[in-house]
């Protein structure tokens, strides 16, 4: 009880503390009290006294009461197309869930590549990797399809989480661990926050992020990040067995147990392949990657591999709804008041003697560590990502380099620690690797991640025309 007062204190005294300031010079009286109820909705957040959803509703409650929103206003992030991308591939991911799919993908891999602890690991790495661009939450694509798989591989081999958990358990669940995190960054569906990004970027800066053009600038770092996992795992945090010809017979004999394709499985996969074609030439067909989604949806709903049941009891694209659409709305109105540009241009002022790299790069490092104060990547991206690019664009820095940048970060550190992100909690539950192993390795990838994707993602960027 004592702790839940204290979550409820600490955002209403720091809103109230920030709404009867003097108001700054050059900001309008309703884009400050806004500010306000934005920050107190943040740190409520991350305080945690109620659900998401319930202090989303709070907030948008509060701007209508105080007058400093209308209310069509408030609610007029759930009409955001965004949040419906995200909604509905949700609703995607729950038919690779109902039919199996997802299973069925890693199995094949497994029975074609799996003669080695790297290959493996690799053909876990691809399984997720083809699961992500319709699976935006990584806790179902990695705690509710590919741990799944790993850990009957591990107990195949004799590797428990006890005094065998070294054999190679530990080794794999390292390595889906780290893929989650990439493969989140790499698209604009495979992650929760991502969408939220874009919508936060589009109110904020008036810039439009599309899907293809998401995928196309992680596609180089991250495939580099992706390569690296296994490999460096293997030096780092080896297995004690070298030979996994034992799970290409395991696989086979589950491929066996599922039988030939359903007919759910079969549509599933065309409706997969359909999407991921229309997201990634949605510059030619001039189809919206919402509409994309929900076509997928809408065939999957009229050939029962979903069901209108399955729909409501998606409560992650529901509550992901409600969240996003208040936050959305927030920032939009935050923008068109003139508060972000007042911001940018104060934080640009103040740090005017200080050049754009060492600005970045600080601000950057800055941004990704303090995930060590976080739970949840979404917190993580609502409370921070417009506060820092807006101040390092404010010093100078490319502005689309900025943006891609701290967006891709909001994967990056998933695995950082073993409460970071909704899968790291099933991974380390495991008990296959200790929390002072899973911190040393989140630090040493977290620096290689920092490393490639600031030096060989920004050369992609530029070689792509992006800054």
């Amino acid at each position: 009880m004592k702790n839940k007062l204290i979550a409820w204190l600490i955002p209403i005294i720091l809103g109230v503390a920030i709404w009867f300031m003097p108001i700054p010079e050059g900001v309008k009286p309703e884009a400050w009290h806004l500010f306000a109820i934005f920050v107190a909705t943040i740190i409520a957040f991350i305080t945690g006294p109620a659900s998401m959803g319930t202090l989303s509703i709070l907030a948008i409650v509060l701007t209508s009461l105080t007058g400093v929103l209308k209310i069509g206003v408030a609610l007029s992030g759930f009409a955001n197309s965004t949040i419906w991308l995200i909604v509905a591939a949700f609703l995607l991911s729950r038919g690779f869930i109902n039919t199996g799919l997802g299973q069925r993908i890693a199995y094949i891999l497994i029975k074609l590549f799996g003669k080695s602890p790297i290959r493996l690991a690799y053909t876990l790495l691809v399984s997720d990797l083809i699961l992500a661009p319709a699976t935006p939450s990584n806790t179902a694509r990695t705690g509710g399809v590919v741990y799944p798989i790993t850990r009957s591989l591990a107990s195949a081999f004799g590797s428990e989480p006890d005094g065998t958990r070294r054999k190679i358990g530990a080794y794999l669940v390292q390595v889906i661990s780290q893929t989650s995190g990439v493969t989140s960054a790499m698209f604009m569906t495979s992650n929760a926050p991502n969408p939220m990004i874009v919508s936060l970027v589009a109110a904020s800066f008036g810039i439009a992020m599309s899907w293809g053009g998401w995928a196309i600038a992680g596609l180089v770092p991250g495939i580099v990040s992706l390569l690296l996992i296994p490999i460096v795992l293997y030096k780092l945090y080896p297995p004690e067995i070298t030979d996994t010809r034992m799970a290409q017979d395991h696989a086979e004999k589950e491929l066996e147990k599922m039988g030939s394709f359903s007919f759910g499985e079969k549509i599933m996969l065309i409706v997969f392949i359909g999407c991921l074609v229309l997201w990634a030439t949605g510059t030619i067909t001039k189809i919206d990657a919402t509409t994309v989604a929900l076509l997928g949806v809408v065939v999957l709903l009229l050939t029962g591999v979903i069901s209108w049941s399955d729909v409501k009891k998606e409560q992650g694209a529901w509550d992901t709804l409600v969240w996003m659409g208040t936050l959305i709305a927030l920032a939009t109105q935050l923008s068109k008041l003139g508060f972000i540009p007042w911001l940018a241009d104060v934080t640009g002022a103040a740090l005017g003697g200080v050049s754009w790299v060492p600005a970045l790069v600080i601000l950057f490092l800055i941004y990704y560590y303090i995930h060590y104060m976080f739970a949840s990547l979404s917190a993580h991206a609502a409370a921070l990502y417009i506060a820092f690019t807006t101040v390092a664009i404010g010093c100078g820095a490319p502005v689309m380099l900025t943006l891609y940048l701290f967006a891709f970060a909001n994967g990056l550190f998933l695995p950082l620690t073993h409460y970071a992100s909704g899968p790291a909690p099933i991974l380390f539950g495991s008990g296959y690797v200790s929390q002072p192993e899973w911190w040393k390795l989140g630090f040493i990838f977290s620096v290689i991640y920092i490393l490639v994707w600031g030096s060989i993602g920004s050369i992609w960027w530029k070689v792509l025309g992006l800054w």
